[in-house]
């Protein structure tokens, strides 16, 4: 009887033993599976924070976008000149456009951030709905008016007076440009030349130009030529509000424009660019001189002989960069 009381408690005393060793076991077990999920849930927070701040670092990369479509110093600031180069032109003329996007599209000028739009009233073909179609999807650098197609009824006011609602946009920049510029597509502007010649001169109240007639140096007579002019925004605004230019809108646009600013008392400021600016040497005229390194613009460049002339006196292509894919000699 005693015998058996004593394994009965040497088996009970054993289980006990087990069952304090199991549970141990088990603190043990569970203690190290804390540290490793504590130290599991410390790796989680630290790649949830790292993928939060590349969230935040690319979000703000993205915003940091700029457009390759249009002469621009790569590294523009807010000091920055921005002009807008509106050349009129017409629908059809698909090749030249091209042509003078490759004229426009090498020049960098440094300082400034210069845009350069094709300007033109509303389509009236079925080619050019298409081909236009396709350009703006490719270059985003034309302009149609609601207009009918003119050159001596409207198409300047049309121009000048629609920019301020066209370019009416809470985010961009205020005003959008500071200058804006007519052109004409048979003129070759140099625009680090024009850039460097804005510099100094006043951002309000401006008009800039080559003075009519070809032996005036006086700006504040007539009018300035039709191969490029230049207003500042506060004149473009003032033209889109005044009841001068819209009362006046037909008869020689360039002409037209100078009589507006006139009769309004407006271009306090004037800059005559005269030699800088002037008409291809032939045939020779009173507008005409040699080609020099002077230059700002060129104009009356009719045929692609003339071009070619222009833009090898002035190595326009100097910055072509070496490669074995071409020989250029």
């Amino acid at each position: 009887m005693t015998i058996m009381k004593t394994a009965k408690t040497a088996d009970r005393r054993g289980f006990i033993l087990s069952s304090i060793f199991f549970i141990c076991c088990l603190c043990a077990l569970a203690s190290i599976n804390e540290v490793r999920f504590d130290a599991l849930l410390r790796l989680g927070n630290c790649a949830a924070a790292a993928i939060k701040n590349d969230i935040k670092s690319s979000s703000f990369n993205t915003n940091d976008t700029t457009s390759s479509l249009t002469p621009q110093n790569s590294s523009s600031s807010e000091d920055d000149i921005r002009i807008l180069i509106g050349i009129l032109t017409l629908p059809d003329q698909y090749q030249k456009r091209h042509f003078l996007r490759l004229i426009y599209g090498t020049q960098n000028p440094t300082g400034a951030k210069i845009d350069v739009k094709f300007v033109f009233c509303n389509l009236t073909k079925e080619d050019q709905k298409v081909l236009v179609a396709l350009e703006i999807m490719r270059y985003d650098d034309i302009i149609i008016l609601n207009c009918k197609e003119n050159m001596n009824k409207g198409k300047t006011y049309t121009y000048f007076s629609s920019l301020p609602e066209l370019l009416n946009d809470t985010n961009a920049p205020s005003p959008p440009y500071h200058y804006v510029m007519k052109a004409d597509d048979d003129t070759y502007f140099r625009l680090e030349s024009l850039v460097q010649s804005l510099k100094p001169l006043p951002r309000e109240d401006l008009y800039y130009g080559y003075v009519i007639p070809c032996p005036s140096m006086d700006p504040f007579v007539r009018y300035m030529s039709g191969m490029g002019y230049l207003v500042s925004w506060d004149l473009v605004e003032w033209i889109r509000d005044s009841e001068i230019p819209r009362n006046k809108m037909e008869g020689p646009e360039d002409k037209v424009f100078g009589e507006w600013l006139r009769v309004g008392h407006k271009a306090k400021n004037r800059f005559n660019a005269k030699w800088s600016m002037y008409n291809f040497p032939e045939p020779k005229t009173g507008c005409t001189h040699e080609l020099w390194p002077d230059t700002i613009a060129v104009h009356l460049l009719k045929n692609q002989e003339k071009w070619i002339r222009t833009l090898n006196y002035f190595n326009h292509t100097q910055n072509l960069k070496p490669s074995k894919l071409y020989h250029i000699p």
